[in-house]
């Protein structure tokens, strides 16, 4: 299993989680088998900047993420990430390892709109993925 998750310092597993989806610098995609990290690469968000509707799930299908998890995401990003066949959750914080033990753990499991992405309209047909 691939997860990748949204970063806002590129450190590897002590990498702090970013809580904006759309705008996080970093991803990081950790590669699983069962509980064990096989391996972890910290990449640039390519759309850091700014981005179209659709294109960061799309990239992140791209990389063979199976999971996404992030603090929080706009409600679009959520619906292409279910379209793409992967698993979004929202909610994550602390660092990767500490993310990665709490979705492990069964904690980390739904996505919802974030309150900034339902306050400014993001998931009701805006062209914003947070």
């Amino acid at each position: 299993m691939r997860i990748a998750v949204s970063l806002q310092t590129s450190d590897g597993l002590e990498s702090m989680v970013a809580q904006h989806f759309g705008r996080c610098p970093y991803f990081a995609l950790v590669d699983m088998d069962g509980n064990e990290v096989q391996a972890i690469e910290v990449i640039d968000n390519p759309y850091f900047t700014g981005h179209q509707v659709g294109q960061i799930p799309q990239f992140i299908h791209e990389q063979q993420a199976n999971v996404m998890l992030s603090g929080g995401m706009g409600g679009r990003a959520i619906q292409f990430f279910q379209q793409l066949g992967i698993q979004a959750a929202t909610g994550a914080a602390g660092t990767v390892r500490q993310t990665l033990e709490t979705y492990l753990g069964g904690e980390l499991r739904e996505a919802a709109p974030c309150a900034e992405s339902v306050a400014h309209g993001h998931g009701h047909g805006r062209n914003h993925d947070h």
